[in-house]
C-alpha cells in the first residue's frame, strides 16, 4: 500500500519530512532501516513516473509461460469463459504436479493482476484432482497473460480520506457444488488496495443470502483496513461506502426487523447492522452494469471485462516506462 499526499497540498519537501517522521517513529518501535525508494520487491518491479507508480510482474509472468511451454501460444481476450462448465467429469490430467505448480504460481501473479483473480480461483479449486478440462482452463489464463504481459497495477497520488468498496456474489455459480462465489474490491481514494475472489464455504438458499455474505466479507475487510490506517495515523473519518447490486441485501443491512428468511444468517446481519448504526459503513445500490466486483465472481464478455479491468487500474505502463520492466 502506498500512502501519498493529496495533489496540490504541500510540497515535495514536506512529503519527505513526513516520510522521515514516520520512519523515525517506526524505528523507535522496530529494528529497521530505510532502504530508499522502492524499486523491486519479491518479483514485483515498481516503476515511478510522473503520474504515480506502476507495479509489474512481467518477468515472473514470462517465467510461468515458459514453464508451461506456451511461449509461442496465441493470446486470449479474456482469462475465463463466460459460461461455466460441468467440471466433475473428464479424464484425469497426466501431470497433476505440473498443474499444481502452475496454479500456485498464478496465485502469486494476482498480486499485481487482480483481473485474473476469478479465473485463478476457479482452477485452484481442483488442485487435489485436476482433469484435462481444468488444465484447458489454466492454459486459457496463460494465453490471456501472453496477450497482456505489459499490463500491471497503477497507483496514483490520491486522497486517503475515503474507503469505497464493491461487492458481488454469483449465486450457486459452481456447477459441481452449487456454492456461490463472492468477490469484492476496496479502494483507498482512487487506488485499488484490496480484492478477493472466493468460493463461499456454505450453500446459500437465496441470492439475497449469497449477496449478503459478500457484504459481510467486504465490511470485515474494510474494518481491518480502517484499524490499520488508524495505527498508521491516517484515520478514516468518513463512513466506508459499500456498493452492492442486490436490493434485498441492502434492505437487510439497514432494517432491524428479523424474519424467517434471515434467521440462519443472524450473526452476519447483526455484525453489518452494528457497523451501519455506528456510521462506519453505508451500504448503497449500484446498477449491475457498473458493479466492478462482477469481474471477481464470473466470466464476462470481452467488452465488459475490459471495462472493469480498466476500473481496477490494470493497464499497460505509461509510454515513458515501456521497456523498463
Amino acid at each position: 500500500m502506498v500512502l501519498s499526499r493529496h495533489p496540490g497540498h504541500g510540497t515535495r519537501a514536506s512529503s519527505h519530512a513526513l516520510r522521515c517522521s514516520i520512519m523515525s517513529l517506526l524505528s523507535s518501535e522496530f529494528a529497521m532501516k530505510d532502504l530508499g525508494p522502492l524499486n523491486y520487491f519479491l518479483g514485483i518491479v515498481v516503476t515511478r513516473h510522473k503520474g504515480g507508480l506502476f507495479l509489474s510482474q512481467r518477468k515472473y509472468a514470462e517465467d510461468i509461460i515458459k514453464r508451461a511451454s506456451m511461449s509461442s501460444c496465441k493470446s486470449s481476450a479474456t482469462p475465463v469463459e463466460v459460461k461455466s462448465k460441468d467440471n466433475s467429469s473428464g479424464s484425469p490430467f497426466a501431470d497433476p504436479t505440473l498443474y499444481r505448480s502452475l496454479a500456485g504460481a498464478l496465485q502469486y501473479l494476482t498480486f499485481t493482476r487482480p483481473d485474473i483473480s476469478y479465473a485463478v480461483q476457479q482452477v485452484c479449486l481442483h488442485m487435489h484432482d485436476p482433469k484435462d478440462i481444468h488444465m484447458s482452463a489454466l492454459k486459457r489464463i496463460i494465453r490471456y497473460i501472453q496477450g497482456t504481459l505489459d499490463h500491471g497495477l497503477h497507483l496514483y497520488p490520491s486522497s486517503i480520506s475515503t474507503l469505497i468498496s464493491y461487492t458481488d456474489a454469483d449465486w450457486g455459480g459452481c456447477p459441481d457444488t452449487r456454492r456461490s462465489t463472492s468477490g469484492y474490491c476496496v479502494y483507498l481514494g482512487d487506488n485499488l488496495i484490496s480484492w478477493s475472489s472466493k468460493l463461499q464455504t456454505t450453500l446459500s438458499k437465496s441470492s439475497a443470502e449469497a449477496e449478503y455474505r459478500g457484504v459481510v466479507n467486504v465490511v470485515s475487510e474494510s474494518c481491518w483496513l480502517r484499524n490499520l490506517l488508524l495505527e498508521l495515523i491516517c484515520p478514516i473519518k468518513k463512513a466506508t461506502l459499500v456498493y452492492c447490486d442486490n436490493v434485498s441485501a441492502i434492505y437487510i443491512s439497514g432494517n432491524p426487523v428479523h424474519h424467517q428468511r434471515t434467521k440462519h444468517i443472524e450473526m452476519d446481519i447483526l455484525f453489518v447492522r452494528e457497523k451501519v448504526a455506528r456510521g462506519e459503513v453505508r451500504v448503497l445500490h449500484v446498477p449491475s452494469r457498473h458493479q466492478i466486483a462482477d469481474i471477481f465472481t464470473k466470466g464476462l464478455p470481452r467488452v465488459l471485462f475490459e471495462d472493469f479491468r480498466d476500473s481496477l487500474s490494470v493497464r499497460p505502463p505509461p509510454a515513458t516506462t515501456k521497456g523498463v520492466c
